[in-house]
């Protein structure tokens, strides 16, 4: 969808939701589609937009125009969350988050019905629109050679929760290139080359000011690499740069 069709089914949806007093929703957007949502934010407002991806740590979202004091009622988003297992652990392939997907997407589904996909020790948690999940239980049975489970859960903490990696690095200012560089051992330049062509998020936002200084808990996105929170600049090293600690999502 074009950025301005898509800002058009913004509009569209939050009018739809502001004048006849019921919730309505996107599908599940992708960081680049949630930058055109966030230019326009202000614009929207009157119809009490909220975002939501299934967890706190979700990339993929869904937006929910209205709330209870104008419908009358409280409604969840409809997302759940399908947790995908091996059948036989021991038996099972080595499977990755391309793995998972690869399989969803081979059953014909669409990925704007789809949210994240957090991958640990061999099993899946897949946030989806809630009319799709009778049918991935249904029809998702193998991925690569592995035969596998699908089941909707309600705590799926144990998959979600973020692994944090410490690391202290050492850069000449709080920028966030210079810092983006240090953390994913790129040249300088490799960095900056990011920025125009979209690849930078900075809570959730797309990023385009490479000179920008991070502050205590920011967290950075960066599209085919990952993850990180830029937690504080520690002291000054001899040669006058600061060690500053982040934290890398795995």
């Amino acid at each position: 969808m074009s950025d301005a069709a898509m800002q058009s089914r913004f509009k569209e949806l939050a009018n739809r939701s502001y004048n006849n007093n019921q919730y309505t929703y996107t599908s599940f957007l992708s960081m680049a589609e949630l930058a055109e949502y966030y230019e326009m934010e202000r614009e929207l407002a009157f119809a009490c937009p909220k975002v939501f991806g299934g967890c706190e740590l979700a990339e993929r979202k869904m937006i929910r125009f209205g709330r209870q004091e104008d419908t009358g009622y409280e409604e969840d988003f409809p997302i759940v969350a399908i947790v995908i297992r091996p059948l036989i652990k021991k038996f099972s392939d080595d499977l990755n988050h391309r793995d998972f997907l690869g399989a969803l997407m081979n059953l014909g589904i669409k990925r704007e019905t789809l949210g994240d996909i957090f991958v640990r020790d061999n099993q899946a948690c897949l946030f989806c629109i809630e009319s799709m999940s009778e049918y991935i239980i249904d029809n998702l049975s193998r991925i690569k050679h592995t035969s596998v489970s699908a089941v909707v859960e309600t705590d799926v903490s144990d998959i979600t929760a973020p692994r944090l990696e410490e690391k202290i690095i050492q850069v000449a200012s709080e920028r966030i290139d210079a810092v983006i560089a240090k953390v994913y051992n790129l040249s300088r330049q490799d960095s900056l080359d990011m920025f125009p062509k979209g690849l930078i998020f900075l809570n959730g936002k797309l990023c385009s000011e490479n000179a920008k200084l991070l502050k205590e808990d920011d967290v950075i996105s960066v599209r085919g690499m990952g993850k990180f929170s830029f937690a504080q600049s520690i002291n000054l090293s001899k040669k006058g740069k600061m060690n500053c600690r982040v934290f890398v999502y795995k």
